[in-house]
């Protein structure tokens, strides 16, 4: 079996969409098949037109130089356009038997488009709704004209694609309900490489020293500043969470589009020293920064992406055995049973993060089970050798002559 992929990005950018796409990629090929990667303009300028990173090839799409490049709207249709012709090119001379796509839906029209020209079946595999991420971006509104078409052109694309893949319950259930067939929808569920996630080890002191975490407890995220992961909320609900932990502190390890608000909010409400920004730490060194952690907080904010899409953090969280509170939005629910791997708490609610948090910190003899329950989870029903395992069915079904 030999799969083109269609990808946004991938390696060396870090991302959990790169990590994702890592991880299907090697389980493949440990398969038998053989795998070849494409990305989008969107990777941005890169030194060649082949790069290989950890064992991977990525063929590149050069970014357009026309002037209407950056015009909103034609530049999407610009991006297409190249990466139509980039796939095609690599159809003759790869000879691939399946093209997998994976969103934005930017990715899956051009894949479509080349595909069905060359007589190539298509898998779309949807990890959000484009529609959903421009509004989380600000880009669009939900509801309006823009997100009414952008919404029309994904659903264009499932009905068109051969077979469509998702990666939880929630988007399968939305994607079905447009009118695509059931039996055309295949949830590839997130998971993790356990192997690769050990138990934290012990905290680094001098690390803990230099970020002035010393006799603190720490309450930490680590990770992307997205509008939607709701550390807003996790900054509001601080205040009363000290008045009953005086000793805790917040490590938010990351960077992204909210950076500057969040700083700007938690020194409008004094808690400068209370809360420590890393900024971005080279992926080698995310580790030290997670066994300085006491709970994690996922707090994402309720709305139709975090309703629909299960997140990797938490998953990567039971895997080492950490302990942590998670807003109870479909896409956590969907992953976590509270009280067993991990503690839900209601979405959008300041008070009810800060209660969590402080019985979570308050009762440590809960812990252990909490710990092992996670990991147990993870390991029997969240490793990538199961999720990519589903592909087999797929792939046989449309290239029957070589599965």
């Amino acid at each position: 079996m030999r799969v083109l992929h269609v990808l946004d990005h991938s390696l060396p950018l870090h991302s959990g969409y790169t990590f994702r796409t890592a991880a299907i990629l090697r389980e493949q090929r440990r398969l038998g098949w053989e795998t070849f990667h494409v990305t989008s303009p969107k990777q941005g300028a890169c030194a060649a037109a082949l790069e290989t990173c950890d064992g991977l090839d990525f063929y590149r799409t050069p970014q357009s130089s026309a002037p209407w490049a950056k015009v909103p709207l034609l530049s999407e249709l610009e991006l297409m356009r190249g990466l139509e012709r980039r796939i095609a090119e690599l159809i003759k001379t790869l000879r691939p038997d399946v093209l997998h796509a994976h969103s934005p839906v930017l990715n899956g029209i051009p894949a479509i488009q080349a595909g069905h020209r060359a007589g190539l079946p298509v898998v779309y595999e949807v990890r959000a709704f484009w529609e959903d991420a421009a509004v989380d971006h600000g880009t669009t509104q939900e509801g309006s004209l823009r997100y009414r078409a952008t919404r029309a052109v994904e659903t264009w694309a499932f009905r068109h694609a051969d077979h469509v893949t998702c990666i939880c319950e929630g988007l399968r259930a939305d994607i079905v309900a447009r009118g695509i067939p059931s039996n055309r929808v295949t949830v590839i569920p997130n998971a993790v490489d356990a192997d690769t996630f050990a138990p934290g080890g012990a905290a680094d002191i001098d690390l803990k020293r230099a970020l002035g975490l010393e006799g603190a407890e720490v309450v930490g995220f680590i990770g992307s500043f997205y509008a939607y992961e709701g550390l807003d909320l996790l900054l509001s609900a601080l205040p009363e969470v000290l008045k009953h932990r005086p000793n805790v502190k917040l490590l938010l390890v990351g960077g992204g589009p909210q950076d500057a608000n969040l700083k700007a909010q938690a020194s409008s409400m004094g808690l400068g020293d209370r809360v420590v920004f890393t900024g971005r730490v080279p992926h080698a060194d995310v580790q030290r920064y997670y066994d300085l952690i006491d709970v994690l907080a996922y707090p994402r904010h309720p709305m139709r992406l975090t309703e629909l899409v299960t997140p990797l953090k938490p998953l990567e969280a039971m895997a080492q055995k950490q302990i942590f509170v998670a807003s109870d939005v479909g896409g956590h629910r969907e992953l976590i049973r509270d009280g067993e791997t991990g503690i839900l708490f209601k979405a959008g609610d300041a008070a009810a993060l800060a209660d969590a948090l402080v019985r979570l910190l308050a009762d440590r003899s809960i812990w252990p089970h909490l710990r092992e329950a996670g990991r147990l989870f993870v390991e029997q029903e969240r490793t990538w050798r199961n999720s990519v395992g589903r592909y087999r069915n797929i792939y046989s079904s449309l290239v029957p002559a070589v599965a």
